[in-house]
C-alpha cells in the first residue's frame, strides 16, 4: 500500500477555479509558508472526458490523499453530478475534511455548507493561506484523535487563533 500524503481539494469547476488556481500561487510564493502536496497533480481529465473516465481519476487522486478539502463557494452545495460524489467518496475513506468557506465565515456556513457535511466531524475555515495552513498541518492528527468520541461536528477555530496568525 503507497504513503498517502496528499490533499485531494474539491470545488466547484465552472465557478470557483480562481481559488483553487489562488491555492497553487500561495505554495509557489517564495513569502509564504503555504504548501501542500496537491492529488491533482496525479492524473488529468478533460472536460471532454465520459462522467464515468473523470470519477475514475478522482478515485485514483483521492486514494493518494491524506486530506480532503472543499472549497465552499456560492453554489457548492447544490452540485450533484461531481461534488457531492466526491464528499461521498471522502466520507467512505473516511478522511479529514476541511472545508473552506470563500466568503470569509469562519465557521459552518449553513446557508452553503453542503448537507451532507452539516454534521459531520469537519473543521470549517475561511479562505486564507494562514488559517489554511494550519488545518493542514493539525486537522487531519485532530481528526483521528476526535473520530471515535462522542462528539460531533462542525469543528472550527476561535477567533484567538485567527488573531495569533494576523488575520
Amino acid at each position: 500500500m503507497s504513503y498517502k500524503n496528499r490533499t485531494y481539494v474539491a470545488f466547484d469547476g465552472d465557478k470557483d477555479i480562481h481559488y483553487y488556481r489562488l491555492m497553487m500561487a500561495w505554495k509557489q510564493n517564495d513569502h509564504t509558508n503555504f504548501n501542500f502536496y496537491d492529488a491533482h497533480d496525479i492524473t488529468q481529465s478533460r472536460d471532454s472526458s465520459s462522467e464515468e473516465t473523470i470519477k475514475r481519476s478522482l478515485q485514483v487522486r483521492m486514494n493518494e490523499s491524506k486530506v480532503f478539502v472543499l472549497l465552499v463557494g456560492e453554489s457548492t452545495k447544490y452540485l450533484y453530478k461531481f461534488v457531492k460524489w466526491e464528499i461521498e467518496q471522502a466520507l467512505k475513506r473516511d478522511l479529514p475534511i476541511i472545508v473552506v468557506n470563500l466568503n470569509g465565515t469562519r465557521q459552518i456556513d449553513v446557508d452553503r455548507c453542503p448537507s451532507i457535511l452539516k454534521d459531520h466531524k469537519a473543521l470549517h475555515v475561511s479562505f486564507n493561506a494562514a488559517i489554511l495552513q494550519k488545518a493542514l498541518e493539525e486537522w487531519p492528527s485532530s481528526y483521528e484523535r476526535i473520530k471515535s468520541d462522542s462528539s460531533s461536528g462542525p469543528f472550527y477555530y476561535n477567533e484567538n487563533t485567527y488573531k495569533s496568525l494576523g488575520i
